[in-house]
């Protein structure tokens, strides 16, 4: 029999995001324009708060919040090690020190009973990662910063994964001071590349119009967007900061209004996937499965993040490997960035953070996306089983 081949996470889109594209290549109006505007409006009221700003990036949106607030050079950030580097890299961007905390035991999210004792008078802000889509608890790290009589620290949600998932039964997007969204094309609602900010206070920290300075500074710090720049007579403008460059484009926006259009229907496909997987790998005395829902609080089903009791690094990657073999893609959410070459160079030891290391090595992530069909689920689990069934038979001998 030949294989199926099952990629990692392709998009899903359809033909009315290629329609909704041609219409804005068809308008004269490409970059930041009327489309960027509804997506804005629409996120916001998606994600239950009161603002958005679209950017080019979840990156360059954690960034814009950095530099906007102020936070750089002498500052401290306190993350995680647990996550993609551009959470951290973008405090080293600032000219910020990144503070990492272990995350809890047998968790992939940051261990908030240890936030306190990382917090020192440096300390600007708390960036915590939903890894997977699985919100922090949020109202918790609330309390960590109250009790020790800091609530001046900035709470910025690095929610790249977690659009759609729910929190205590409200949509994230509206709980810590800034929630930063990514629309890659690998991620649930995709933009093909792009990134959202949502926030309710749009005067944070004293700000005038928190909305509009975000907006100028995506700009290059330009007094006048594109669209106002363009109208005839109107060439004057500003420049009123060292802004970044990194505003979305009406072509990523018309995807966008189409993705949320059409984006509660993609998360039940994706729950579907992750039920498939749980009831086969379920039944395995060696496989420890995700956060879906505990309450009111629900995953957006991101990723599966599948660990495998007992297994070595090398094992997990022999199952890759295997896996590989058979035209099955699959993925590790993620090395540690005490691991990588840039943040040992800058004196981080990945023995400080036993925890980190212990998710990350043995776990595997499986396809999950919300064209995969729940045939294509089963086939990945049903195979994944005898691999790592496989290799424990192996070790045994």
């Amino acid at each position: 029999m030949t294989n199926k081949k099952i990629p990692f996470s392709p998009p899903d889109v359809t033909g009315a995001e290629i329609d909704a594209v041609i219409e804005v290549m068809k308008s004269g109006w490409l970059t930041s324009g009327p489309r960027v505007a509804k997506f804005e409006e629409n996120t916001a009221k998606y994600c239950e708060t009161n603002h958005a700003v679209a950017v080019a990036s979840a990156t360059a949106g954690m960034e814009l919040v950095l530099k906007t607030l102020g936070i750089g050079e002498g500052d401290e950030v306190i993350t995680t090690p647990y996550t993609y580097a551009s959470t951290a890299n973008v405090i080293l961007h600032r000219g910020a020190k990144p503070v990492f905390v272990d995350v809890k035991k047998d968790d992939f999210l940051i261990d908030i009973e240890k936030l306190g004792e990382a917090i020192t008078p440096r300390t600007k802000a708390i960036m915590t990662v939903d890894v997977a889509g699985v919100p922090v608890d949020y109202d918790a790290v609330r309390e960590v910063i109250k009790t020790k009589g800091r609530e001046d620290i900035v709470l910025i949600s690095d929610s790249a994964h977690s659009i759609g998932a729910t929190y205590k039964g409200k949509k994230v997007g509206g709980q810590m001071d800034f929630h930063v969204f990514s629309y890659h094309a690998v991620k649930n609602l995709t933009t093909a590349e792009g990134g959202g900010i949502t926030y309710n206070d749009n005067h944070f920290h004293n700000k005038e119009d928190l909305y509009k300075e975000l907006k100028y500074s995506s700009v290059n710090g330009q007094s006048k967007d594109a669209l106002t720049k363009m109208q005839a007579g109107a060439w004057e403008y500003d420049i009123i900061t060292d802004g970044l460059k990194c505003n979305m484009t009406d072509i990523s926006a018309a995807i966008g209004l189409v993705q949320l259009e059409r984006y509660e229907e993609m998360l039940e496909k994706r729950k579907a996937i992750v039920e498939t997987y749980n009831r086969i790998l379920g039944e395995k005395e060696w496989a420890i499965l995700p956060f879906s829902k505990e309450g009111d609080t629900e995953t957006s089903y991101h990723l599966y993040l599948l660990r495998i009791k007992n297994f070595r690094e090398e094992q997990r990657n022999l199952v890759i490997q295997m896996l590989a073999e058979m035209d099955i893609a699959t993925n590790v959410h993620y090395k540690p960035l005490p691991m990588f070459t840039l943040y040992k160079s800058l004196g981080y030891n990945m023995e400080d953070y036993p925890n980190a290391y212990a998710q990350y090595a043995n776990e595997i992530t499986l396809p999950l996306y919300s064209i995969l069909t729940l045939e294509d689920a089963e086939y990945v689990a049903n195979e994944l089983v005898k691999c790592v069934e496989k290799v424990l038979a192996a070790k045994a001998q």
